[in-house]
């Protein structure tokens, strides 16, 4: 079986950050044994400032203001809550640093 994208959307905020969600069935492999390939991204000015992926040979994985980090995939519902919490929590950091 090929990798079939069953969900994909691109969007475009108010503030000019960008959210694009893609996610594809794929055969249940070592590396992924749910069936699942993702990637989530919030983009901002051009730059990735929060992202979750499961890219070949890399594993679950979060990516937040630069750095990169192992994330353990439970399911869709908590990746997507956890993905909304770090895209709130990075605005909040962003607009206390700054200076008015």
């Amino acid at each position: 079986m090929a990798a079939r994208l069953i969900y994909h959307v691109k969007q475009y905020n108010a503030n000019g950050s960008v959210e694009e969600i893609k996610i594809w069935q794929v055969p249940k492999t070592k590396d992924k044994p749910y069936g699942l390939k993702y990637s989530f991204a919030h983009i901002v000015d051009g730059e990735r400032v929060v992202g979750y992926d499961n890219y070949e040979g890399k594993g679950d994985h979060r990516h937040y203001k630069g750095k990169e980090s192992p994330y353990t995939f439970k399911n869709m519902k908590k990746l997507w809550n956890d993905f909304k919490k770090d895209i709130q929590r990075c605005g909040k950091v962003h607009n206390e640093d700054q200076e008015y």
